[in-house]
């Protein structure tokens, strides 16, 4: 067995297709169904059942695929561990973010880290906060940024951002008006909200089911500028972080307080409990908490 037949073989397990997992790796698929056919007689057990329409594993397949993962993270943190040593400021780092969060605290942040440690690459992937803990999870990326609280049983955390949720409004809402809000106050307001696999979707509905009702959702966007949008035509009412009003046209959309209660909306840097953290991960940490120390 080496490294390429294991490899090829996670992904596969992992898309369930081998022409997704083909696309993924930049192969054709007749190359990629050949190497894992070697690897299967290498091995001489079928580990993909192939008469299914999508792709099963087998049972000597789960096998392989949860002790593979192993495999390779271990390899990836002896590469790591080995570049620290010969080279402390070079090195790459995966970061997952979601794209609000990007978008609002991000270009400092890298402006920053670049300034200071330019031959380290940053790699960032956009995903909702319930993804990125996922992945942080599976050890497919180094760094997460997700809304606390989270589970500290399975995470290392980080908490470098606190600030109020506000609710955002067309200037011509009633609620434009006001100097605060309270939640029970908008049990008839249409809601415009990001998507499911946002936390934010998720922390807004528990939070009015708090205040006594079920949010009218009208709209659901995975893109802020899109919500910003909608905002913007009267369509609805959002529920955002303050950070946010900084970046409208107060002339068109008006941010108005929440209280009774108010909404805390806190950010921070996940890590997978027991992973190694690459000095060059541990730099881009120290970068967030100096620029964010309270």
């Amino acid at each position: 067995m080496d490294i390429r037949q294991l490899t090829y073989f996670l992904e596969v397990a992992r898309s369930r297709s081998f022409t997704k997992a083909s696309q993924v790796l930049h192969l054709t698929q007749p190359t990629l169904s050949k190497m894992v056919k070697s690897l299967e007689d290498e091995l001489e057990m079928d580990l993909i059942d192939r008469s299914a329409r999508q792709i099963e594993l087998t049972e000597a397949g789960e096998i392989v695929f949860e002790q593979g993962q192993i495999i390779l993270e271990s390899l990836d943190h002896l590469s790591m561990n080995l570049n620290d040593l010969m080279q402390l400021k070079k090195g790459r780092i995966k970061i997952g973010i979601p794209p609000l969060i990007g978008f609002l605290f991000f270009p400092r942040i890298i402006k920053e880290f670049q300034d200071l440690y330019p031959d380290i690459a940053i790699k960032l992937i956009e995903h909702g906060a319930n993804k990125v803990e996922e992945e942080v999870k599976d050890g497919l990326i180094d760094i997460g940024v997700v809304v606390l609280p989270i589970d500290k049983e399975a995470f290392d955390i980080v908490p470098f951002v606190k600030e109020e949720l506000m609710l955002f409004v067309h200037k011509d809402h009633p609620l434009a008006k006001k100097k605060q809000v309270r939640m029970r106050e908008l049990q008839e307001e249409t809601f415009i909200l990001f998507s499911e696999d946002f936390a934010l979707h998720h922390w807004i509905i528990n939070e009015c089911a708090k205040a006594g009702f079920q949010p009218n959702i009208g709209y659901e966007s995975s893109q802020w500028d899109f919500i910003s949008g909608m905002i913007g035509e009267n369509l609805g009412v959002s529920i955002l972080p303050y950070s946010i009003s900084k970046k409208v046209d107060p002339e068109v959309i008006k941010a108005v307080p929440i209280v009774d209660p108010s909404i805390p909306w806190k950010l921070g840097l996940i890590l997978k409990k027991g992973r190694y953290v690459s000095h060059a991960s541990k730099a881009f940490i120290d970068v967030i908490s100096s620029l964010y120390e309270k």
